[in-house]
């Protein structure tokens, strides 16, 4: 995520305890104050408050600061507007971010909301509106709410999910706002917002719904869009596993799956592949095959770019296959 300097900002302060994010905002403008809130509330709602970035810039910043693991947002944006702005101006601000938060990401609030309660709404709802809603939410809270609703919905929002027909950002936040006032009937609600994805970013979003799913209800789901699409059907198949899933397959998995693969072919699909995943596939092989593989790719001239395809789709292709024999296990994400 590339951050915006007033984001980088809202990162930093995310580091500090109330106090001293307060004592650094003393002297500015109360607009500034507010907008640095804004950015705050946000990446603490789209789940940044943790991440090596933030403190990565706390450490650039200031090397005595040390990460709040207790952080609560809430009460944090309360006493530090409080100490910067005073009450009343404080309750003003917290009053606007809650709008400006709701423009910026209408799904915000609906993603927060337990899976059970989300479908029990979506349940009612057009399956247009509930393939929308799923489609907003991270992948496996999706999974949770498919398992939720009953057969009817779910196979229809599943299929219009795969058949990536575009939805106008004005028609997402229409179908957000009507979702949440529901759920404001039920619990406590919110804002949130969305862009439209790219066909193959849309299938690959149901293809790993799918992939967090029971095997005899992702068989079924994955079947009903393959009855009414081959193609997509295929495309979704195929993107419940690629490549870069090699990071979240389980160790056991993985030494299952590497076992059949030589050495040579192993060599080539490392060619120029992400760090990480080199070491995982490193750890997960013996230090004699791994010896042989590092005589492998010592030994290899510069392969083209289809040939390092190739080797990594036939690595890849044993995972489908496991996979789709209910043998892949995976890390929790």
């Amino acid at each position: 995520m590339a951050l915006s300097g007033k984001q980088k900002a809202a990162m930093l302060l995310m580091s500090l305890d109330a106090a001293t994010a307060a004592e650094l905002l003393k002297g500015l403008d109360a607009e500034v104050v507010q907008e640095l809130a804004v950015e705050l509330a946000y990446l603490d709602a789209a789940g940044h408050h943790s991440s090596k970035q933030s403190l990565e810039l706390a450490r650039q910043f200031c090397t005595s600061l040390q990460t709040n693991k207790g952080f609560h947002l809430n009460s944090f944006l309360k006493q530090m507007l409080k100490s910067t702005v005073g009450d009343e101006k404080a309750g003003q601000i917290r009053t606007q971010i809650q709008s400006l938060l709701h423009k910026r990401d209408p799904f915000i609030s609906i993603r927060s909301i337990d899976a059970h309660t989300i479908a029990s709404v979506l349940e009612t709802e057009h399956p247009q509106a509930a393939a929308v809603v799923l489609s907003e939410l991270p992948a496996k809270k999706s999974s949770e709410v498919i398992g939720f609703l009953g057969e009817g919905i779910r196979l229809s929002a599943i299929s219009r999910m795969a058949s990536c027909k575009a939805v106008t950002i004005e028609a997402k936040t229409r179908i957000a706002e009507t979702v949440c006032r529901r759920l404001d009937a039920i619990t406590a609600g919110g804002a949130g917002g969305a862009l439209a994805a790219r066909p193959e970013q849309a299938l690959r979003k149901v293809a790993v719904i799918l992939r967090n799913l029971g095997k005899e209800l992702r068989d079924g789901l994955l079947g009903a869009i393959q009855d009414k699409d081959d193609k997509t059907g295929e495309m979704v198949a195929n993107l419940m596993i690629v490549w870069e899933d090699i990071l979240l397959v389980a160790d056991r998995s993985l030494q299952e799956a590497l076992r059949g693969i030589d050495s040579k072919k192993l060599a080539l699909a490392l060619q120029k592949a992400d760090d990480a995943i080199v070491e995982k596939i490193k750890s997960n092989i013996s230090e004699r095959a791994a010896a042989a593989l590092d005589e492998e790719a010592s030994l290899m001239s510069a392969p083209s770019k289809k040939d390092v395809e190739e080797a990594r789709e036939e690595i890849v292709q044993v995972l489908r296959e496991m996979n789709e024999k209910g043998e892949l296990a995976f890390i929790e994400d």
